[in-house]
């Protein structure tokens, strides 16, 4: 038996890292968005949205109490209970009555569950005892899932963990992966996510058919198609969350629209709409248009947030005014997203910069009035954006504040391109003296021994 796996837990109080915020004017479809999820992932995004949106709390948490009474998460039950009073309370209108606990509910799922479990870990010994490696690997897949249906996060991990000593097979190890992944992106715990990421994408068998009837090739082929859609996925998630926007866009770009599946953790929707920003931050203007606007498959994603296809149109054809005004206009969706919040303003920021830059590139002189027209903002504010990105090196120019204008820095290419060869030759010829040095004192054997080793020898 191979060596237990190490797991990293994360504390539960640790992930709730939201700062207190709150949203005024958002224009979720609430049912419509509830229905992308399942289980707990639909939990934790309905509670994320009560908590922060006051107009959304009472009907975000009257779907979650229905929801978790589907689960044996009976914390959670009293938790959304005991918010849905108080949002009631803050409620005036006459339709709204006080919903009680269900206690019945509670204590029948609790016995239900204890029954269920220990059940599950008596048939877990017996297998063990019995020493059947696919039986035992079932038995930990089947506890792992009873307590992600708690709500035992740490300890569905470890189930699902321990099943790894007992694959026999390819297929085995990718869905320990899986579920490891789905458990840890729950717990938000990335590190843990990209790590079996990898695990899973280095099985040769997700990308190559195993011998098989011609019946059963493209059954195989379209599951293994999910798999990768579903990994990509994750891997997106963990990377947004890490803050590596390009790889995050490359990752949700290459998420197959066909072969998405994934109602545990994402939809669609939140692909098309991470993927999308990611990409307008950190893409240049050809790989926005060969990468996102010119992708048969992320088209797909793109029609079901047509706001955000419009965004990205209008970013491209250098409309930046109306880009960023509709960017605006989706601001408070975006930040009721349980993953994408604390990264808006970022994003936010690195996208107007972009479009800043963008706008300049192909001017010697530029306006700073005409500019500021373009980007809808003041001649005073525009100047403090350009000093930050002339600051940071990102626009390469000079202003003239009396003037209000744009001089792009007049560089001397014949001059710069002798540098770098100077500079490139200086470092060849150390490293070539560094080398002769090297030959001649192996020549001559040349050899200076530390006084440790000289102890040693002694």
């Amino acid at each position: 038996m191979s060596e237990p796996m190490q797991v990293d837990f994360v504390d539960n109080e640790s992930i709730n890292r939201d700062e207190s915020f709150v949203v005024e004017n958002p224009s979720l479809d609430l049912d419509s968005y509830a229905s992308c999820y399942v289980g707990l992932a639909k939990l934790q995004r309905l509670i994320f949205i009560a908590k922060h949106c006051p107009s959304y709390a009472v009907d975000s948490l009257r779907t979650a109490a229905s929801t978790v009474k589907t689960t044996h998460y009976t914390d959670m039950y009293r938790d959304i209970m005991l918010k849905l009073n108080e949002a009631m309370s803050h409620d005036h209108s006459d339709s709204r009555k006080h919903f009680e606990l269900d206690g019945q509910w509670v204590e029948t799922t609790n016995k239900k569950a204890q029954i269920k479990f220990d059940k599950l870990d008596q048939d877990l010994k017996t297998y063990k005892n019995n020493s059947i490696k696919e039986s035992i690997r079932r038995g930990h897949d089947d506890l792992g899932d009873h307590c992600l249906d708690c709500g035992d996060l740490s300890n569905a991990l470890k189930s699902y963990s321990r099943a790894r000593d007992y694959s026999t097979c390819a297929q085995h190890t990718i869905n320990m992966c899986l579920n490891v992944i789905k458990v840890s992106i729950l717990m938000q715990n990335w590190a843990h996510v990209q790590t079996f990421v990898r695990k899973a994408e280095a099985i040769p068998e997700l990308f190559e058919c195993p011998a098989a009837t011609n019946a059963n090739i493209e059954k195989q082929k379209k599951a293994n198609a999910v798999v990768i859609a579903k990994l990509k996925a994750a891997l997106g998630l963990a990377e947004l969350s890490q803050k590596q926007y390009k790889n995050a866009a490359c990752s949700f770009l290459s998420v197959s629209f066909d072969h998405l599946d994934f109602s545990e953790i994402i939809s669609a929707q939140d692909v098309a709409i991470y993927g999308g920003l990611c990409a307008l931050a950190t893409f240049d203007r050809e790989e926005l248009h060969k990468r996102v606007l010119s992708s048969s498959s992320f088209k797909q994603f793109l029609e079901l947030q047509p706001q955000l296809r419009e965004v990205l149109l209008k970013f491209y054809s250098s409309k930046y005014a109306t880009c960023l005004d509709l960017l605006d206009k989706m601001r408070d969706n975006l930040m009721l997203d349980i993953y994408l919040y604390q990264h808006v303003n970022k994003l936010y920021t690195q996208i107007r910069n972009r479009a800043l830059v963008q706008y300049f590139n192909p001017y010697v002189v530029a306006d700073l009035h005409k500019m500021a027209a373009s980007f809808n903002t003041s001649v005073e504010s525009l100047e403090d954006e350009l000093t930050q990105l002339i600051l940071d090196g990102q626009i390469m120019a000079r202003i003239d504040s009396s003037k209000k204008i744009l001089y792009a820095r007049d560089v001397d290419h014949r001059r710069s391109t002798y540098d770098k060869v100077i500079l490139c030759g200086k470092e060849y010829e150390k490293r070539t003296k560094a080398l002769i040095l090297r030959t001649v004192v192996l020549q001559h054997q040349i050899q200076v021994k530390s006084a440790r080793d000289d102890d040693a020898a002694r």
